[in-house]
């Protein structure tokens, strides 16, 4: 274990690292565990249960055990639970941020920002549990009446990933709870802490046994898949990439569940030739930056028209090489390590390729030497489009510039991609931005703005981005089925 401060190590060891099932906390079968490092220095700093396929089995029995209870558990207390877990969560936010940095690496203020972002899911969908309707009409022959009812789907199984490990697991259990769903969550192994301290907040603000349980593993196909495949599951939701996404679509089709699937991304940042230069590189630092760039949303390919390419990089290279980058739970840090070293190799894979097609490092390229998996801010001009990171999610702290002449280029440029997630786009031309945003194809659309997510907006993709919709009132909807009542008389 690596050595933490006093209050680092409180923070850490005030976490359970257990299953957590049917409201207890239990060993992992054979007691076995698995470590999580901290990625700015790549040490051990916990121990965490690696649950068998029977110690999953434990999580979905528990599940269906609780479902028929809190279905009839009255809505008001439903959207009670998620407000005191989200007063909770806001009351602790500060141990809850430092937990987050030392698990995942990000910057301490990026992780109080999540931290905010994650917990107003529960209180959006505290407000949302109130407020499922159905219908009432009359049949247009007049002899009957149609009533429609809204029930929730029942157990849920989600799998969450590491980049944002406690927002990505807020925005599916809130509106699951909300429509009175049970639920299993798996969190990434690279994350689970943040996971597990949501658990006990859960609890404390009287979430029942049973209605949420947390099985961490490091061999989360084995553990997963006979769950998938369980014909007492009704809903799978993922958060992650493409290719996995793919794989659990198909193992979906075995008992025809509800899929809700938020996959890759390849977002393009378009900026026309009137932009507003200094919004857009304000945008750009939103876009790109975020999350040191490991975000699905986060801004992949910079696609400028050719008249402001020249200013743009330059002003977007002054402001990434001005950033300080180091240990997130340092004063003044702004940039933090990437998760592990494989996703540091693989950013420094794609930049070496570029600059092998013909790129040119205008601040950065590298990644840093000694402890932790850092890679610095960097930016590239002149990026010709046969480069990898034309097509492949970057997911690390580099901002490729590739130019356009005609709008209609640039358009076609940007939508250059099996991916459909988010755009963003800059112009003061407000024709021009509607032309653009209509013929975006992705899900989400940021204009003259470098950051989408919000919890009372549908957030989802498009083509190979996945589809469903989380957040919003939209949200809600993902956990709920229909039903049609007829009524002779």
């Amino acid at each position: 274990m690596t050595a933490l401060t006093g209050h680092e190590a409180s923070v850490v060891d005030g976490v359970g690292k257990q299953l957590f099932i049917g409201g207890k906390w239990r060993d992992a079968e054979g007691a076995k565990t698995f470590d999580v490092e901290d990625p700015s220095t790549g040490k051990v700093i916990a121990h965490v249960a690696d649950a068998s396929e029977a110690d999953g089995k434990a999580g979905l029995d528990a599940a269906v055990a609780a479902q028929d209870d809190w279905a009839r558990t009255p809505p008001r207390d439903r959207g009670e639970i998620l407000r005191k877990a989200w007063q909770l969560i806001t009351e602790r936010a500060d141990d809850l941020a430092l937990l987050m940095t030392l698990e995942m690496g990000k910057a301490l203020a990026e992780s109080k920002a999540e931290i905010t972002y994650g917990s107003e899911f529960f209180r959006w969908f505290s407000e949302e549990a109130v407020r499922v309707a159905g219908r009432y009409s009359v049949a247009p022959a007049g002899s009957s009446r149609l009533l429609t009812v809204k029930q929730p789907v029942g157990p849920c199984l989600m799998i969450t990933p590491w980049n944002f490990p406690l927002a990505m697991g807020t925005r599916k259990i809130g509106p699951a709870v909300a429509a009175g769903c049970t639920m299993v969550v798996k969190p990434a192994s690279l994350t689970p802490l943040s996971m597990l301290a949501l658990a006990g907040i859960l609890t404390e603000a009287g979430l029942p046994d049973g209605v949420l349980n947390i099985v961490t593993t490091k061999s989360t196909g084995k553990v997963m898949e006979p769950l998938i495949r369980d014909a007492r599951l009704r809903k799978l939701t993922f958060t992650g990439s493409t290719e996995v996404g793919r794989s659990l679509i198909e193992q979906s089709a075995e008992g025809v569940l509800r899929v809700s699937m938020e996959l890759g991304g390849n977002a393009p940042f378009l900026v026309f030739g009137d932009a507003d230069l200094d919004k857009a590189v304000e945008g750009a630092m939103l876009a790109k930056m975020r999350n040191v760039g490991e975000a699905c949303t986060a801004a992949n390919r910079f696609i400028v028209h050719e008249s402001v390419a020249e200013e743009f990089g330059r002003r977007l290279a002054e402001r990434m090489g001005a950033l300080s980058m180091g240990r997130g739970t340092e004063d003044g840090v702004e940039v933090g390590p990437l998760v592990e070293a494989k996703q540091r190799d693989k950013v420094r894979e794609l930049v070496d390729d570029a600059v092998q097609a013909g790129a040119k490092v205008t601040v950065g390229g590298k990644a840093t030497e000694g402890d932790g998996y850092f890679f610095q801010p960097t930016v590239l001009t002149d990026v010709p489009r046969s480069a990898r990171m034309f097509k492949e999610e970057i997911f690390g702290p580099v901002a490729p510039i590739f130019t356009f002449g005609a709008d209609e280029d640039g358009l076609a440029m940007a939508n250059d991609t099996e991916f459909g997630l988010v755009a963003y786009l800059f112009t003061q031309d407000l024709n021009r931005a509607v032309w653009a945003y209509e013929g975006l194809e992705t899900g989400m659309v940021g204009v003259n703005q470098g950051i989408v997510s919000n919890p009372s907006a549908p957030f989802g993709g498009v083509k190979a981005s996945g589809f469903g919709r989380e957040g919003g009132v939209e949200g809600i909807e993902e956990y709920l089925e229909t039903k049609y009542i007829g009524i002779a008389l």
